[in-house]
């Protein structure tokens, strides 16, 4: 298992960049000391193999910062997922950290969260508590979207937008 002193060994972690730097060679890598550590996967999170396994770089800064990984989800605050500043870092429940979310789901998407085409208006829906709230049928998507949003930031207490 990692250890805040086998990553302290191995890299150091600016908070400000959020960037962890190389500063000992490791076998088999071809960083070189000095160089930023870690690349984007397809989810837009940056992680690093270390030691035979794959972390993530948001987890890792708690480890370098607090000596343990965090015990519970890592939310990047601005939602950048590369942005592992540690003033944009927090640890979250999942559903406080499905509440900093504002992309839309892929599937059946109209572009906006929480509206769907019905019949030939857009509804808006919010979920709430695991409890889905219907926000009303509006003739625009835009009025749908903006019922949502004002919804968000009465239910969703945790998001920051």
């Amino acid at each position: 298992m990692l250890t805040q002193d086998r990553i302290k060994e191995l890299f150091f972690y600016d908070p400000e960049s959020g960037n962890f730097f190389v500063v000992k060679n490791r076998k088999g890598s071809a960083k070189k000391i000095g160089s930023i550590l870690g690349s984007k996967n397809t989810l837009g999170y940056v992680e690093a193999d270390i030691d035979g396994k794959r972390y993530a770089l948001h987890r890792l800064a708690f480890l370098y910062m607090n000596g343990t990984f965090p015990n519970g989800f890592v939310d990047h605050k601005n939602r950048d997922k590369a942005d592992n500043s540690w003033s944009n870092l927090r640890v979250v429940t999942h559903q406080q950290n499905m509440q900093n979310n504002i992309a839309p789901r892929k599937h059946g998407s109209l572009g906006c969260r929480g509206v769907h085409k019905y019949k030939n208006k857009y509804r808006a829906k919010i979920v709430s508590n695991s409890k889905q709230i219907h926000l009303g049928t509006f003739e625009t998507m835009q009025e749908a979207a903006d019922a949502y949003l004002v919804a968000k930031q009465q239910v969703h207490t945790f998001y920051e937008g």
